[in-house]
């Protein structure tokens, strides 16, 4: 999971761990049950007692765990929001300052330049907005909020290994709501696990070396899964009578099976021998694209498709992609419709992963289930004569 401080939204849902994980009561006492855990973890009683000295709940920090309005947007919307003439400009000088760095990332990770100047301009802007929420209290706040302890619990005993360690300050250490840190926004146990030195001076300074936050978060890609030297992201032309169920991150084919059925790259040519789907954000009349086995990777950091394939279209033209044709789209459903069309298909027995107005994996799915079903295009984009159908 990753998360934008920019547009403050975070994309996990609660899942069965957090039924497990401590959470709500008394503050007080919540942060008590956190001292006996990291003693019992083998923390030196005063280490704890001062590292959480000065923990405080920040209402600031609930707020903006609730506040998801701007992924209501579609993905053209999205795009054309997030990715400006200054963002694309800035990305190709930081490119050249900072071409060392890259050159030894893509030879030791080979992640290419442009995924990570993309998250670095979308997580901060390249630096510039890291976020002022204090860690510590954000972390604690949401590991004893029920919504998910499971993901922020650990995030605070990963905190305190770094305050051990000298990386990390109660009272000073800065970020995101979420509890992120740095210029492209690494939980506590990812620096833990994946941070790096990139400029050799012997710490991982995440908010103030850009050497060490694109290490970090390359060596973290690569962790993650990410195969060195492949592709993630093109866009695509597709014939008017392509079966749009075969469309979505469900279905896979070779480039050359795609091409046989008449998919076309809009620029280059296809990657044959990797396997491959058609993604279509907007339906079948709107912009169109072939994710290859990279592209799954950009789940593991931020689950918000929307984000997603903007982050990774935004590192295409980073490297010299074209701006995507956006097609011409049926218009797309407003916040309190989808909230509707989500409240007719949760009726209807499927799970769409809450009323919240927007369009996530588990309503994508849903739409092109109930597509099939009423004999329409099953393209996954929900429409207003869908809802009326409904």
């Amino acid at each position: 999971m990753r998360v934008l401080p920019i547009l403050a939204a975070i994309f996990l849902s609660a899942s069965p761990g957090a039924a497990q994980t401590p959470c709500g009561g008394s503050f007080a006492g919540f942060v008590q049950d956190l001292k006996a855990e990291a003693m019992a973890k083998g923390h030196a009683s005063a280490t704890v007692e001062k590292f959480f000295a000065s923990v405080r709940q920040d209402g600031k920090v609930l707020a903006a765990d609730r506040k998801q309005g701007v992924f209501q947007m579609d993905f053209t919307a999205f795009a054309r929001r997030l990715i400006s003439s200054g963002r694309l400009n800035t990305g190709r000088a930081k490119a050249r300052e900072y071409a060392h760095v890259f050159d030894e990332i893509e030879q030791r990770y080979g992640v290419s330049r442009g995924v990570l100047l993309a998250f670095w301009a979308f997580e901060t802007d390249y630096g510039g907005f890291q976020g002022n929420f204090n860690t510590l209290n954000a972390l604690v706040t949401l590991a004893h909020d029920c919504r998910r302890p499971h993901l922020f619990r650990p995030q605070i005993f990963a905190a305190l290994e770094l305050y051990e360690q000298g990386d990390f300050s109660p009272t000073k250490t800065t970020g995101a709501w979420a509890g992120e840190i740095g210029m492209v926004q690494m939980l506590p146990k990812d620096i833990i696990e994946n941070g790096v030195d990139g400029d050799g001076d012997g710490h991982v300074r995440l908010k103030t070396s850009a050497p060490d936050a694109l290490m970090s978060g390359a060596k973290m890609l690569s962790h993650l899964g990410w195969r060195a030297g492949e592709p993630w992201l093109q866009e695509v032309v597709l014939p008017t009578d392509l079966d749009w169920s075969k469309t979505g991150l469900e279905t896979q084919k070779t480039a050359a099976d795609w091409a046989a059925l008449g998919v076309k790259p809009r620029q280059g040519a296809l990657t044959d021998g990797l396997p491959a789907s058609v993604i279509i954000p907007q339906g079948r009349f709107g912009p169109a694209f072939l994710a290859y086995p990279n592209f799954r990777v950009y789940f593991e950091w931020n689950q918000s498709f929307t984000y997603v394939l903007t982050a990774a279209y935004f590192a295409t033209r980073l490297e010299g992609a074209p701006v995507f044709e956006p097609g011409n789209p049926e218009p797309g459903l407003s916040g309190d419709q989808m909230k509707a069309l989500q409240t007719k298909l949760a009726e209807r027995g499927y799970d769409v992963g809450g009323i919240d107005g927007i369009l996530g994996a588990g309503t994508r799915a849903a739409v092109r289930d109930i597509q099939a079903k009423l004999g329409l295009p099953v393209d996954g984009w929900p429409t207003a004569a869908l809802l009326g159908r409904l």
